[in-house]
């Protein structure tokens, strides 16, 4: 249908709502908030080991800590740092070291995993059941290779943010207080990349699920600014609001795990927004050779066609 226009945007949005509303959204994101407390240590541990190999555990540690609190706020930061600590392996057996390893790549591709079977679900394919084991073999496989990419990305982001440091202070030091703001804006600029690049690998491999590039960075950019947007209000509701005071000592897997509902949510409006902008400029979206179109959207697919 060529290329975008402004005027797109409201049918644009609608189809979205409408695809969006119509896929059990909050069902959907309560089952990744559910899975999300499993998995997140490991993950976190992952994230920390395969990044600290280059930039020092501590480095990175401190960096997921100082994320996870401009998110969700200090004390969660703090419980899950506790949460953290608790999963790591510390045994001196070599055989206990290689059962925990194995659990904690389980637990954290668990999370992606089911990540992929709700894209899928919102995306209307669904495995072929004659490739079961392999396709169990290679979503885990691809769930650990994007735990690897994300810990990568988060190696570039320490890197880039420690040199975007030591230019703001000098730059601060001979060009004044206007100059550090302009630095700042780097600083977003580059996270807002980052957490592009990350939705747009999401969309890309997670789906069973073959979808052209130039569908993917568009849908991957408008999400990535909700989940801006949306962080920002999170981070003043949970300031203001407190909503986990009630919970006691669960107030940290409580908090997890309306914050994962609520980006969760969206997250799957950005991922109905890739669809629909694939659909309307005619970009094909195809199942994966694994996979196939789900029975449901076969139906109603027919049901068109008799109508």
């Amino acid at each position: 249908m060529g290329n975008f226009k402004l005027s797109h945007l409201k049918p644009l949005l609608t189809d979205t709502t409408k695809r969006w509303l119509g896929a059990e959204p909050f069902r959907q994101s309560a089952l990744i908030s559910y899975y999300a407390i499993f998995s997140i240590p490991g993950l976190i541990i992952i994230i920390i080991w395969a990044a600290g190999v280059f930039f020092g555990e501590e480095a990175v540690k401190g960096e997921i800590t100082q994320q996870i609190g401009e998110a969700m706020g200090q004390e969660a930061a703090k419980g899950l740092e506790n949460l953290v600590y608790n999963a790591y392996i510390t045994t001196s057996s070599w055989v206990m070291k290689i059962i925990g390893i194995g659990a904690l790549i389980f637990g954290a591709t668990t999370l992606f995993f089911q990540l992929q079977k709700s894209l899928n679900y919102l995306w209307d394919v669904e495995p072929d059941p004659e490739n079961n084991l392999k396709k169990f073999l290679l979503d885990r496989v691809s769930s650990l290779g994007l735990i690897l990419v994300v810990a990568f990305l988060l190696l570039i982001s320490l890197v880039l943010s420690s040199v975007l440091a030591i230019l703001s202070d000098w730059i601060t030091g001979n060009f004044g207080d206007s100059a550090y703001f302009l630095m700042e804006g780097f600083d977003f600029l580059l996270s807002f990349i980052v957490i592009s690049l990350l939705f747009a690998l999401m969309f890309k491999f997670l789906p069973d699920v073959e979808i052209q590039w130039k569908s993917v960075w568009v849908g991957a950019f408008a999400t990535a600014l909700l989940f801006t947007i949306g962080k920002t209000l999170l981070g003043i509701y949970f300031g203001m609001a407190d909503p986990t005071s009630g919970f006691g000592a669960a107030g940290t897997v409580i908090l997890i795990m309306i914050w994962v509902n609520y980006t969760s949510l969206i997250l799957f409006f950005g991922a109905e927004f890739t669809y629909e902008y694939a659909h309307f400029y005619g970009h094909p979206i195809e199942p994966s050779p694994h996979a196939k179109w789900s029975a449901s959207k076969i139906l109603k697919e027919k049901q068109a066609e008799n109508m």
